[in-house]
């Protein structure tokens, strides 16, 4: 099957080449053979055939000979391909730093596609979209980010040829891994970091790929929710995580015979901040953080050895617990 492998590549080639001629003689008006065949890298006698086959198939294409003669199209003929705006050109031409397409192996495609762009934009608009390019570039990639090598061939496969995928991940909130069957939606790069959307065991779950252990796409058919597509998923599981509410800061007051046993316990709510001497003797400031009310709770635990001095709010609701503990027990 490789013969059908080449012919098809070929037949695409020709095709790109041959809307390539399209849009570069629509923004110029006429262009010399020789001109384009420079542009396109080809040579001029395969220029020649490509005008044939483009006046074959419709397209009002003629050729102008003489010293100023050309190729052209008839005045008035256009196509919907182009009509950007200077703006939209110029957009056009704001590259991302190219690992995202590089990670999917599309790196030397997204060169010949923005190539081809400007080759089409209308005179005027080409010296800023070149600008453009040579004065921005958007790096998405993380300062700290993953520096490996990502390889995310197996979750293309498992995503385009609908597969379901054994995942062996390492988990954010304990280091732990654990392997899942997964149904693949499709992948999404945010921020430089790529992620897997799929569902498992029916809900909706968000991978980071650079945890990944291994990736074995399995010969089995995704068995999707249906009806339900990569953004809607996406978006229930971005919203999901922006909206989490900002943690709780809290101020207490530790008696300095348990200091050391109390930063032990609360270990992990800690602020990055240093505990500091309080104002009366006997006593050291501690910060916290806590998901919320009913998770700073535990603080009751140490009677009056800890006293929550901000937020207010929080006093009170602490407050009211003491009370109904009380009255439950009097």
């Amino acid at each position: 099957m490789a013969w059908l492998y080449d012919i098809l590549c070929h037949i695409r080639m020709r095709s790109d080449r041959l809307l390539s001629i399209l849009l570069l003689l629509q923004t110029h008006g006429q262009l010399p053979a020789a001109d384009l065949a420079e542009r396109l890298e080809v040579s001029v006698r395969t220029i020649m055939r490509d005008v044939e086959a483009l006046s074959t198939s419709g397209v009002p294409v003629y050729t102008v000979r003489g010293p100023q003669g050309g190729i052209a199209l008839l005045p008035g003929y256009r196509t919907d391909v182009t009509g950007l705006t200077a703006e939209e050109s110029k957009a056009l031409f704001v590259l991302l730093s190219g690992s995202a397409h590089a990670d999917l192996g599309l790196g030397q495609a997204l060169g010949s596609a923005l190539r081809k762009v400007m080759a089409a934009l209308p005179a005027p608009h080409r010296p800023d979209a070149d600008l453009t390019s040579r004065r921005i570039l958007i790096d998405p990639v993380r300062w700290l980010g993953n520096s490996g090598q990502l390889d995310l061939t197996p979750f293309q496969e498992a995503v385009f040829g609908d597969r379901r995928l054994r995942l062996r991940y390492r988990r954010g909130r304990d280091n732990s891994v654990r392997t899942y069957i997964l149904d693949p939606y499709g992948l999404v790069n945010k921020a430089g970091v790529w992620y897997l959307v799929a569902d498992h065991e029916g809900e909706p779950r968000l991978f980071r790929t650079d945890r990944t252990r291994s990736a074995i796409v399995l010969n089995e058919q995704v068995q999707r929710r249906p009806g339900v597509e990569l953004a809607a998923v996406w978006d229930i599981l971005r919203r999901a995580i922006d909206e989490v509410p900002k943690p709780l800061a809290v101020t207490v007051r530790v008696r300095d015979e348990i200091l050391a046993m109390f930063l032990r316990v609360q270990a992990t709510d800690l602020a990055p901040v240093d505990p500091r001497p309080a104002d009366g003797p006997g006593w050291t400031v501690v910060e916290l953080s806590f998901r919320s009310p009913l998770a700073a709770q535990a603080l009751l635990a140490f009677s009056a050895d800890v006293e929550v001095v901000a937020p207010q709010e929080l006093r009170g609701y602490l407050a009211e617990k003491a009370a109904a503990t009380v009255a439950l027990y009097g």
